[in-house]
């Protein structure tokens, strides 16, 4: 690792994290070590098709207090999430003056579904309810929530670049605090279900009926998620160190990943030389793993075009559902986890391989420690983001 690392840090707090798994880090930690899924099957954004989905079941804070503008299902998420920050958000809080903490959140739903249920009531033509509010559907909302929630002055944006909104975000969070801009960020990312989203992704055909199988060669595309997932990000030494952000965008198509992969592969490789890391440092890969045929396939090529020996591989998303904007936060979150509590989380499917990619050890056993891991994010548009993760100093956290 490079010398500008050291002098540089960029350490992530133990997560404050709410997903379709739980809320508390050892049931999450349990999750991810047995391979427990956390899928429902429901029709509620599609009637007549019964779909798997990672629907936060957890109880999340009643918003009718708050005011009317931060009313949304997306906040009570993140409301969760700053929940589970716990003792070291009120210890930044107390550190730091409010005007040199920012927060940088990453969504791509926002408070969309409180708008599908006033258009519900209002009919096609009819007037919308008199408590409705534009304000929360914008995608800046969930940011300016949680600044107002805590008396925050400092820089505070929402970045939506599809599903690798929340690993922007935290690359965002990296560079306000490399630059002196911030001396603490929250960074992360929130997304939740609604009719909009479940439908426009059923729309491209890109949803499973079943749970989903990524990297099989049965696999038939996604399940949709929700969650929050937060971190605090300072420039303290120790502990879980951001030390690498690789971002590209190859701008193939709309919708669909470049098929060679080397839109991955650049971000990959950037997220190693920003942080000075060789990739047989890499002891574990989150995978983007979305189960779709195009997204897998891509993923596959760039992973073994770039690693010699690939590192110990899986992807979550199996567990929790593809939580878009969030899931950036999320994933990065277990590999927090991972490291700091010394396992490898388990990949799923149903043990198929698909001849035609290239072959990835995929995890089957949680054993192993790793110390350095690179999270995945891919998204629509060819927004690629890969975030280099690395255990330094033992630190309290859950």
């Amino acid at each position: 690792m490079s010398d500008a690392t050291v002098r540089s840090p960029c350490r992530l707090s133990a997560p404050g994290v709410v997903c379709s798994l739980g809320d508390d880090p050892r049931h999450l930690i349990a999750a991810l070590r047995e391979g427990r899924r956390g899928l429902t099957t429901s029709d509620t954004f599609t009637p007549g098709r019964r779909l798997p989905l990672g629907r936060v079941t957890v109880p999340l804070p009643a918003d009718e207090a708050w005011p009317a503008a931060h009313r949304s299902r997306n906040n009570r998420l993140l409301a969760r999430a700053l929940e589970r920050l716990g003792p070291s958000l009120e210890a930044v809080l107390a550190r730091h003056p409010r005007e040199r903490i920012g927060v940088v959140l990453g969504s791509s739903t926002s408070g969309i579904g409180e708008t599908e249920q006033a258009l519900a009531v209002a009919g096609r033509d009819g007037p919308l309810p008199e408590d409705f509010q534009y304000a929360r559907q914008e995608l800046g909302a969930p940011a300016r929530f949680v600044a107002e929630r805590l008396g925050l002055t400092g820089p505070v944006h929402v970045l939506s670049t599809a599903c690798s909104s929340s690993a922007q975000a935290l690359a965002s969070a990296r560079r306000l605090l490399l630059a002196g801009e911030c001396d603490a960020v929250i960074a992360g990312g929130a997304d939740s279900l609604c009719r909009l989203t479940v439908n426009g992704f059923a729309s491209l055909e890109a949803v499973s009926d079943a749970p989903s199988l990524p990297f099989s060669a049965n696999r038939a595309g996604i399940n949709l998620g929700e969650a929050a997932a937060l971190f605090l990000v300072t420039r303290e030494p120790g502990g879980i160190q951001l030390l690498g952000a690789g971002e590209s965008s190859d701008a193939y198509h709309v919708s669909a990943p470049r098929p060679d992969g080397s839109g991955a592969r650049a971000a990959m490789a950037a997220a190693l030389d920003q942080a000075g890391c060789a990739p047989e440092a890499v002891d574990y890969l989150n995978l983007h793993g979305t189960g779709t045929g195009h997204n897998d396939a891509m993923e596959a090529r760039a992973v073994s075009e770039l690693f010699a020996t690939p590192p110990a591989c899986s992807s979550t998303k199996a567990l929790t559902g593809h939580t878009l904007g969030a899931a950036g936060a999320l994933e990065a979150a277990f590999c927090w986890l991972a490291l700091h509590h010394g396992f490898l989380p388990r990949h799923v499917h149903d043990g198929v391989d698909d001849p035609e990619l290239p072959r990835l050890p995929l995890v089957n056993t949680p054993e192993g420690a790793p110390r350095v891991a690179l999270s995945n994010s891919f998204a629509f548009g060819g927004n690629n983001v890969s975030l280099l993760l690395a255990r330094d100093a033992p630190e309290d956290g859950p």
